[in-house]
């Protein structure tokens, strides 16, 4: 069996591709760099991370972009002998307007080099191609309207894109305004016994969320609905263990068997089995990727193989031998010159102007404040399950209050929490936890006196709840600070609506890594000896 999510922690806007043998899922990966993650898999049970598809700013600029910006829903296709990746770059989010730019690049070999952008447009996000069996391409967003009394969510719209000319060309098409269950938007278009099949998202990324499939003889449309839809959905059914179904993209294995990868979400009161309702639901682990088999039905519609419209913990898997990867490493060293591909900066490159691994540590130059958008230090990696322990030991001789490093538990500029090194004016070297909260800035414990010691840090999450604890002189664990709830750390906890409008949205999910701030510009420098990251079975 198919064990879901396939994907753990932030893994949202799976687009699904077969090459061959082999088989990809390409994410999102918004304000974090590089951008757009890919997944690889033989047997679509066992998934590896084989590589980042954008790794330079002539790709991707991202500096200056609020939460929850950057990478939208990434589309991977391959035809004409090229990998084709189509990405949203979101620069504006909250209220009325977004600002949605659209580009394309490609590579002959799923490992790149990737090309150059081209510029498609900007009339909304969720970009994808769909490669007709004519020879065309075409390229398929939602349109988002901006205006008063009207949807934003404006329908799915068609155009063809120019190979030869590298450029969008004829007429723009709305060809599907969507269902009853309104928020239309994740297109992907598939072709079939003559049928054109449109696969959309509807209801919000939220617990509402769905797949919806239509159809129509004609590319441009109508597209007809079934009877029976969506296709999926968690709505209704608060207290299964998957959530936030939606977002979804289908392959076709080489035996001829069907899947569907679509999002999905692990509320942490679900796990407790505290679920009392949707409005007390918390997800810290971000939308995750998950597989469901579907099958065809005589009259040409999709169903899931287990007959139910709600995503299940278990799929059947396809007639493919096993491909079991290597277990990836619980303790990184930094004794290699390249860092895992497990981590992730903020925006920007981590490039050697602010982070060098160097005798056998990884070495964070200062820089901006933890509410920056631009030039924050931080390298950290996706918390992948509810049960986790995280852990790093530092050098770090503060000389100001303005300088502070540490283990950081981050979902984004105005929801953190911090246990840092920093310094006191009458304490000298000290330890204490601060943070944000909603914006707000927060310090959860006193300092403690750090001396000369040589520090560890590390952070326990249990379900609903997290804490911070420290050792000096690799002497006994002790705590520090309150045991903070991990719904501050969630999409729910961060997404903010005033007047109808949002003010903040949560997207992406929870990070454990570690930081380094020197707010005075004088660069100090901390140096990290290991990250250790271990999930725990409950």
């Amino acid at each position: 069996m198919i064990q879901n999510p396939v994907l753990p922690g932030f893994h949202p806007d799976p687009s699904i591709l077969r090459v061959g043998d082999d088989y990809y899922i390409a994410t999102s990966t918004f304000e974090w760099w590089p951008g757009v993650r890919i997944h690889h898999s033989r047997d679509l049970k066992h998934w590896r991370h084989h590589s980042y598809a954008l790794t330079r700013t002539s790709q991707l600029d991202m500096r200056g972009n609020p939460d929850s910006c950057g990478i939208w829903a990434p589309c991977l296709t391959y035809a004409h002998g090229l990998f084709w990746l189509i990405y949203t770059n979101v620069r504006t989010l909250a209220g009325a307007y977004k600002d949605t730019h659209n580009y394309v690049v490609t590579a002959e070999s799923i490992d790149g080099p990737w090309s150059e952008p081209v510029y498609l447009n900007s009339s909304g996000f969720d970009p994808s191609f769909f490669h007709d069996d004519d020879g065309r391409t075409w390229l398929l967003n939602m349109e988002w309207s901006h205006r008063a009394g009207r949807t934003p969510f404006a329908g799915i719209l068609l155009q063809e894109y120019s190979r030869d000319e590298r450029k969008l060309v004829g007429p723009i098409r709305r060809i599907f305004e969507g269902s009853s269950l309104g928020r239309v938007e994740g297109p992907h278009l598939y072709k079939r016994d003559g049928w054109h099949y449109l696969l959309t998202a509807e209801g919000g990324t939220g617990f509402e969320h769905a797949v919806t499939l239509a159809r129509s003889r004609d590319i441009a449309g109508p597209y007809e609905l079934p009877e029976r839809h969506p296709l999926i959905t968690a709505y209704h059914k608060p207290f299964d263990l998957l959530q936030r179904a939606g977002h979804g993209s289908l392959v076709e294995t080489q035996n001829g068997e069907w899947y569907i990868a679509h999002l999905c979400s692990r509320p942490i009161e679900c796990e407790t089995g505290e679920a009392k309702g949707y409005e007390d639901m918390h997800c810290i682990l971000g939308r995750e990727t998950a597989l469901q088999r579907v099958e065809w039905t005589e009259d040409g519609w999709l169903r899931t193989a287990h007959g139910d419209s709600t995503p299940a913990w278990q799929a059947p898997s396809p007639d493919l031998p096993d491909d079991v990867p290597p277990a990836d490493p619980i303790v990184e060293s930094f004794d290699k010159p390249a860092l895992s591909q497990h981590f992730n900066s903020l925006r920007v490159p981590m490039d050697s102007g602010w982070v060098r691994p160097a005798d056998g540590a990884l070495h964070l130059r200062g820089r901006e404040s933890l509410r920056s958008h631009h030039d924050q230090s931080i390298i950290a990696r996706r918390q992948t399950a509810l049960h986790c322990v995280a852990e790093t030991a530092l050098r770090f001789e503060p000389e100001s209050y303005q300088q502070m490093a540490g283990l950081i538990a981050y979902y984004n500029t105005q929801n953190h929490a911090y246990l840092c090194i920093t310094h006191d004016e009458s304490l000298g070297r000290v330890l204490r936890v601060l943070g944000s909260d909603k914006g707000i800035y927060r310090e959860w414990s006193d300092p403690i006196p750090a001396g000369n010691a040589h520090v560890k840090l590390r952070v326990v999450f249990e379900g609903a709840g997290f804490r911070f604890l420290y050792s000096f002189d690799d002497g006994a664990w002790q705590e520090i600070g309150p045991t903070l709830p991990s719904a501050m750390l969630s999409d729910e906890y961060a997404t903010r609506f005033e007047g109808g409008y949002a003010r903040s949205f949560g997207f992406t999910g929870n990070f454990l890594g570690m930081a380094c701030q020197d707010l005075s510009g004088r660069g100090k420098e901390a140096a990290f000896e290991y990250f250790r990251y271990e999930t725990k079975v409950r």
